[in-house]
């Protein structure tokens, strides 16, 4: 598929929108931007796959990036949600990864090639002080994609994004 300057500048656009529960990453570098397509002369579809299947936020991203593409002077904007494939912490961008930790938010590690299990054993990393020694307080936090942690060397609280 041929990408159009007008579309690679809109997919930026639509990239560069903050994500509304963690507005210190953008929709793209969570991985959540599945496309943008111009689909007629004032026309854009834009497929966003949210981090859960149930994700309060998707209506949110999709009003802001509704938004965006409006300040872009495009007239029609139609959001899709699409589910297949997945999203996956996989497709967080390491710039992504960076700004959680920056922010305080233990990032997913990597799980490789493919995906494929996450070990139920993991080590997180406290964005705080660097240590292992952390302690699971909550499966879930603030939002269903992240756990409540603390460090047991600095007593710091935190959150960690799950690895999916």
């Amino acid at each position: 598929m041929v990408t159009t300057v007008l579309e690679e500048e809109l997919r930026q656009a639509v990239g560069a929108v903050p994500d509304p529960e963690l507005p210190v990453v953008t929709l793209e570098e969570l991985g959540i931007v599945r496309g943008v397509r111009l689909v007629g002369p004032g026309r854009v579809e834009v497929e966003l796959t949210p981090t859960y299947t149930g994700c309060p936020a998707i209506d949110t991203m999709a009003a802001d990036v509704t938004r965006v593409l409006r300040e872009h002077g495009i007239a029609e904007v139609s959001v899709r949600t699409v589910l297949s494939p997945p999203w996956s912490t996989e497709a967080i961008s390491a710039e992504g990864r960076r700004k959680l930790a920056e922010y305080g938010i233990a990032p997913p590690r990597p799980t490789g090639a493919g995906g494929g299990p996450v070990p139920v054993g993991l080590s997180v990393r406290c964005p705080h002080c660097g240590s292992l020694d952390t302690t699971l307080l909550n499966r879930f936090s603030s939002t269903a994609c992240k756990s409540l942690r603390r460090c047991e060397s600095c007593r710091e609280p935190f959150d960690h994004f799950k690895e999916l």
